[in-house]
């Protein structure tokens, strides 16, 4: 399988278009859409707007696949998957590709069967909190609680970082974006933490973003791309 670095929309077309395999490819022709997998609400990569429309780099994605597949960028149902759920709705058939914040690992990629077609955004982990809080470093958090989603690259990041560190944390454990945000903000935990790009994200929709600090460091890699089935290597 060719594994090709993405640059938006227009290469996840020409790959994805270009050499799809006949079981998906006859499966979504004869259905007439695209099932996408996408995050339950990221902004800026895959979220509803006030009229239901979804919007965003991984929406892109999708329609880009649509368009080369079916030649109409709308033909898409786009659905929601969570960190627990996205691998299960592939590996079903719920859905035919994930267009999703979801990181490429060896692990993945081998123990679960999955193909990752390439990387279409690079990113990493990171903190935020709450001003008030009074913290500058990721490594002053000890004893903090953490909102953190499961089923995640993250997780297992997060409890290195802080056994590097010998310092100490407590885990709330959420399967969402809309979910950390609303328990953060109830100060549920002391801590969000996620993709920078997702803190990024969050912080912008908060009614007082300046009230919340993303702290510098970044403590992973996250390459991040689409993925199929394996044995649907043409289809990728």
């Amino acid at each position: 399988m060719k594994k090709s670095v993405f640059y938006g929309a227009l290469a996840a077309a020409v790959v994805f278009g270009g050499a799809a395999g006949a079981a998906t490819l006859d499966d979504v022709k004869a259905r007439g859409n695209l099932n996408c997998g996408v995050s339950t609400g990221l902004v800026g990569f895959a979220s509803p707007d006030a009229s239901g429309n979804w919007q965003g780099f991984d929406v892109a994605v999708c329609r880009a696949v649509a368009a080369a597949v079916l030649g109409d960028p709308q033909a898409v149902e786009f659905i929601p998957t969570t960190g627990k759920t996205r691998f299960t709705a592939l590996a079903s058939g719920e859905v035919d590709m994930l267009a999703r914040n979801t990181t490429w690992t060896f692990s993945r990629d081998t123990d679960l069967k999955l193909d990752f077609i390439g990387v279409n955004y690079y990113d990493g982990q990171g903190f935020m909190v709450p001003k008030a809080l009074g913290v500058t470093s990721a490594k002053d958090l000890d004893g903090a609680t953490v909102c953190i989603q499961t089923g995640t690259t993250t997780e297992l990041n997060l409890a290195d970082f802080f056994r590097v560190n010998n310092i100490s944390y407590e885990p709330v454990p959420i399967e969402t974006n809309a979910e950390a945000q609303q328990q953060y903000l109830a100060e549920a935990c002391d801590v969000y933490t996620t993709d920078a790009s997702g803190l990024a994200a969050t912080r912008a929709s908060f009614e007082s973003p300046g009230d919340h600090v993303i702290l510098p460091e970044i403590i992973s890699k996250e390459p991040l791309g689409p993925v199929v089935r394996h044995g649907d290597n043409e289809w990728g």
